[in-house]
């Protein structure tokens, strides 16, 4: 049996927690969205202003995986929640309990933080996600409908503000 350890990042794991980014993006058939630089995350992880929050996953001492979240709120609870981003954990990892180690901590920070529920999005032909997170519990969402405005678009609305 592996040794499961979970820790919080640090500046010196930007490199890692890129190469675990791409490593997603690969899988999830996503990689020419998979822009982001070391400084990106340097600045946004670990700058004077963190947007987001990153733990590592690891088994018998070797990074496996990690989780990015950040808080979100909701309006209807009053209460603050956590937002996962992304969770990877390495294919040769998997089914080791490392995810559910992972997840197992957001819920206990949500926990400890006074959050009301810890949300995220999940591709809808990602059949081995789907099923680990039905097996821990988890429910869509199938009435909402998610939407984004990035590049052009998000520039151009956040133009009509000034």
């Amino acid at each position: 049996m592996s040794r499961i350890q979970l820790r919080n990042a640090t500046p010196d794991d930007v490199s890692l927690i890129l190469s675990l980014i791409h490593e997603l993006a690969v899988y999830e058939k996503l990689s020419d969205q998979a822009v982001a630089t070391p400084e990106d995350l340097t600045t946004n992880l670990f700058g004077p202003r963190p947007f987001a929050e990153v733990l590592i996953g690891e088994l018998d001492g070797e990074p496996q995986g990690f989780a990015l979240f950040f808080p979100n709120f909701s309006t209807f609870l009053g209460k603050p929640g956590i937002y996962l981003e992304d969770l990877y954990v390495r294919e040769h990892a998997r089914s080791s309990g490392l995810g559910k180690a992972l997840l197992a901590r957001l819920a206990q920070l949500a926990v400890q933080r006074g959050c009301g529920r810890l949300e995220w999005s999940v591709l809808d032909w990602n059949e081995p996600a789907l099923g680990f997170y039905r097996r821990l519990g988890a429910r869509p969402q199938d009435d909402w409908t998610t939407y984004r405005l990035s590049g052009a678009a998000l520039a151009e609305l956040g133009k009509q503000a000034e």
